[in-house]
């Protein structure tokens, strides 16, 4: 009678309302986050990438092997049919991947570098003629308010 999940940002939004939709029938009591503890950026970086992929001949995910997040958006890139690299430094970037390729799509994962985006884009450029287009538009910065009885202390 005493269930209750919480869940990984990484996440998308509908892969978390399948499992607890799972879970909830399993566990009838179950006690889930309130719905506004859901990470709608993670959510929101997923279908960019998608929509990206869909213009893209090659897409290029910067950051980490070792974050799910960024595994995440080369599998989204990759499921829309798109083939897709995770690279977390410009030196891993190889030539074929873009070779031919008219558009490079380039995202990145939620805590890599701006610094490694600019060098990877950079790199690419060396590899041929490019344009540089923003696509989409940037997540707006987010502000969180400290729980009651909390404060900053700087």
């Amino acid at each position: 009678q005493r269930v209750a999940v919480v869940t990984q940002t990484t996440l998308s939004v509908d892969d978390t309302r399948e499992i607890l939709d799972v879970l909830r029938r399993r566990f009838p009591s179950l006690r889930t986050p309130a719905r506004d503890d859901i990470c709608y950026a993670t959510q929101n970086r997923q279908d960019a990438v998608r929509a990206l992929a869909m213009v893209s001949d090659v897409v290029v995910v910067v950051g980490s092997e070792s974050s799910s997040n960024s595994q995440r958006l080369r599998e989204c890139a990759m499921q829309a049919g798109t083939p897709a690299y995770l690279i977390d430094d410009a030196s891993l970037l190889q030539s074929n991947w873009i070779a031919g390729a008219e558009v490079v799509g380039v995202t990145a994962g939620a805590s890599t570098p701006e610094s490694s985006v600019r060098a990877i884009v950079e790199r690419i450029c060396k590899e041929g003629p490019r344009t540089i287009e923003e696509f989409g538009h940037r997540e707006p910065a987010m502000r969180f308010v400290l729980p009651e009885g909390l404060e900053v202390i700087a």
